[in-house]
């Protein structure tokens, strides 16, 4: 029954979060052209952010940050961040003293649970070619059991992270999140997919969240699975690609829009191969896939913080004025990594590296 999965569909901001579906808080896609860096190595900017820059017509955006562009230390209470890479790199930071830097397809999920500060800094790492960058900023909340445990952090390298490929090689669905798109070939091999922390709503199974990547060239198709569990929300966002000729579950797509679907029914994706661009170089199609199982608790956010009611956002300010949720252990509130240091994270205090890597030896792209 093509036709008939779509419940609604929205239009997106030109800037700003997406509108999300329970368990999700918040999602953003970052899209920023970063230039070479001139600065000698400083990985900085030619000039400084006014503390505040988020303006959409831009070529790129400084955010909060100075003379390097991002999000400099700031705190977090009741929710979990995941940042989901595509292109460029990021430099993170937090008050545990966890640290890294990933990109490129690496995915960071970090559990906030009681409290933690951190940064997100986007250094100009290349000084011989500009330095775009692409990325979801995902915030997944904790149910009201789970929002003061104790914060955690890991990190999926884009090599161990699971990519379904159609056949003729014009459609992937890249799984950073969930149980889908797994072939039962895949399944004797023993393939792995990435374990959410283990206070994660996204944790059990029978909540059945999944995030989703997809990717779809002219002339290829895909079809979205229906959700494994009853009573899922699921919402999918084009996001790259609108001026291709895209059908969803039988319907015209031409602009970047948040498609509600019935999780019950499966949802096929074509890209017409006449599809041409427009006045950009991106042919490629692509998708965001969001669900889960809505926690069905209130909500009550400020800022950083998201629990169940204001007198809990108030004793978290309190407890962060007091505490500084462990206080910041770094010399740089906007903490930056040698430019040569190529993608690791360190988690409490052994430093690893993504699978192939040679003490020494970088590839391009970690440059």
């Amino acid at each position: 029954n093509i036709g008939n999965a779509i419940l609604r569909s929205t239009s997106l901001p030109r800037s700003g979060p997406y509108p999300t579906p329970d368990p999700f808080l918040f999602c953003v896609y970052h899209s920023d052209d970063y230039p070479a860096d001139e600065s000698g190595g400083k990985m900085e900017t030619t000039f400084r952010g006014n503390g505040s820059d988020f303006d959409p017509y831009a070529p790129y955006r400084m955010y909060h940050g100075d003379l390097v562009p991002g999000f400099p230390q700031h705190p977090h209470r009741g929710f979990e961040t995941i940042t989901a890479t595509t292109v460029g790199l990021i430099d993170h930071a937090d008050s545990k003293g966890n640290a890294g830097r990933y990109g490129e397809g690496d995915v960071q999920w970090m559990t906030a649970g009681k409290g933690i500060v951190h940064s997100e800094m986007f250094p100009l790492v290349h000084a011989d070619k500009p330095n775009p960058l692409r990325f979801f900023q995902i915030w997944l909340n904790l149910p009201a059991k789970s929002k003061m445990v104790p914060p955690s952090f890991a990190m999926f390298w884009a090599e161990n992270i699971h990519t379904w490929r159609s056949e003729d090689g014009l459609a992937s669905a890249t799984v950073w999140s969930g149980d889908y798109f797994v072939s039962d070939e895949d399944r004797e091999k023993g393939k792995q997919l990435n374990v959410p922390p283990p206070d994660s709503w996204a944790a059990n199974p029978d909540n059945d969240v999944a995030i989703i990547h997809i990717k779809v060239e002219p002339g290829g198709t895909l079809t979205i699975p229906k959700a494994n569990q009853a009573g899922v929300d699921r919402s999918m966002y084009l996001t790259e690609g609108h001026f291709n000729k895209i059908t969803v579950d039988g319907q015209a797509i031409d602009k970047n829009v948040r498609l509600e679907m019935d999780a019950t029914k499966e949802v096929p994706i074509e890209v017409n191969e006449s599809s041409v661009t427009k006045n950009s170089d991106r042919t490629t199609t692509e998708f965001l896939l969001l669900q889960g199982k809505p926690i069905n608790e209130p909500v009550a956010k400020h800022g950083p913080f998201v629990m169940n009611k204001q007198s809990e956002i108030r004793e978290a300010f309190m407890d962060y004025s007091r505490t500084q949720f462990g206080g910041w252990p770094w010399e740089r509130d906007d903490l930056v990594f040698a430019q040569d240091k190529g993608r690791f994270a360190l988690f409490d205090g052994v430093e690893i590296r993504p699978p192939g890597f040679v003490d020494g030896e970088k590839k391009e792209d970690e440059l």
